[in-house]
């Protein structure tokens, strides 16, 4: 388990003190993912180099197995980032040397033989999918094959640990999915705990089961993906929530609705779990003869299971009452997004 305490973080600048990590208080059990979420400046990066002392707190614990991290002498330290693994944004190789060597490099540092290097080396290559490409340079690999190679590195040592510090930032959407598919099933195979950090939600959504969302240095809010996505509470959150689910559109496509339709209402349905692959909605159209223009909806899917939502447009609400009722049973929630 990893806990944080009343952690801060300041540095001196010019124009004085800057507190880059503000009071953070956090709990990551073990084998989870763990995702936290923020802006460009929000203490994200700050704070996850404080989880293998990169950076020390100027106040607060951070805990990671049971050892205070600031409190380590240099050469426990030493020992303890081996079983810390980091990735990068942009991969960080040595570009003098091939896939293999890059692997290797941290088990050189540890001083493990050569023999059982090459087993490990080996192993990790048929893990991260770079058969055939053991004696490639970094210049002659693709974004998503560097940073197959910079997660194998991390692996080396056997960590119980792994930070990812916007680790698919530099890729395109499809390598994105692939590599958080690979981080799904070492999180799985290897009951490894991983802590990620992004500005992107669709990421912490699809491979997360906590989530952290800062702001100014602080966590505003944070909880289960699932919940946090259902029920956003601060600002941020709902921004961004709202970028993963695409409603910038939805908002033109509204307004031309109510202007042609004023006295009507448009309605959000949020289904949650199993209620989001039943035709539920279909069958309250029928029961209650219920006219509705469907504007826009879509289904996501988290570690935790899958969430979506349906946004209708109808005339009138009278007499609909018992329908919405129906609805919440059957695990639907009805929200007025405009009432004409």
């Amino acid at each position: 388990m990893i806990t944080l305490n009343e952690v801060v973080k300041q540095f001196t600048t010019k124009k004085g003190s800057l507190t880059a990590v503000d009071h953070v208080n956090m709990t990551i059990n073990e084998g989870e993912i763990f995702g936290v979420i923020g802006f460009s400046g929000a203490g994200k990066s700050t704070l996850i180099r404080m989880f293998n002392g990169l950076e020390k707190p100027t106040s607060g614990d951070v805990v990671v197995g049971g050892d205070n991290i600031a409190q380590l002498s240099p050469g426990d330290l030493r020992k303890k980032r081996q079983k810390i693994g980091m990735i990068f944004q942009h991969f960080n190789l040595l570009w003098s040397r091939t896939v293999f060597d890059n692997i290797a490099f941290p088990l050189e540092i540890a001083g493990v033989a050569k023999a059982d290097r090459t087993a490990r080396v080996n192993e990790l290559i048929r893990m991260v999918g770079l058969e055939g490409r053991e004696n490639a340079y970094p210049s002659q690999l693709s974004g998503g094959q560097k940073q197959r190679v910079g997660i194998a590195r991390a692996l080396a040592n056997n960590p119980t640990v792994l930070l990812c510090d916007e680790a698919t930032s530099a890729l395109d959407p499809q390598t994105t999915d692939e590599i958080l598919d690979l981080l799904v099933n070492i999180n799985k195979e290897l009951k490894l705990t991983i802590i990620l950090i992004t500005h992107e939600m669709q990421v912490i959504r699809k491979i997360c089961h906590q989530v952290a969302v800062m702001e100014n240095g602080r966590v505003v809010e944070q909880g289960p993906v699932m919940h946090v996505f259902e029920n956003p509470q601060s600002s941020v959150t709902q921004r961004f929530v709202k970028d993963d689910l695409k409603d910038s559109e939805l908002e033109t496509s509204m307004n031309e609705i109510m202007e042609h339709y004023p006295t009507g209402t448009i309605l959000r349905l949020k289904f949650v779990g199993s209620t989001s692959g039943q035709p539920i909605i279909s069958k309250m159209i029928r029961k209650y003869n219920l006219d509705a223009n469907v504007l826009a909806g879509n289904i996501k899917h988290t570690q935790n299971g899958s969430f979506g939502h349906l946004i209708v447009h109808v005339p009138t609400l009278e007499g609909h009452n018992e329908m919405f009722k129906e609805l919440s049973e059957h695990g639907v929630q009805a929200e007025v997004e405009r009432h004409g």
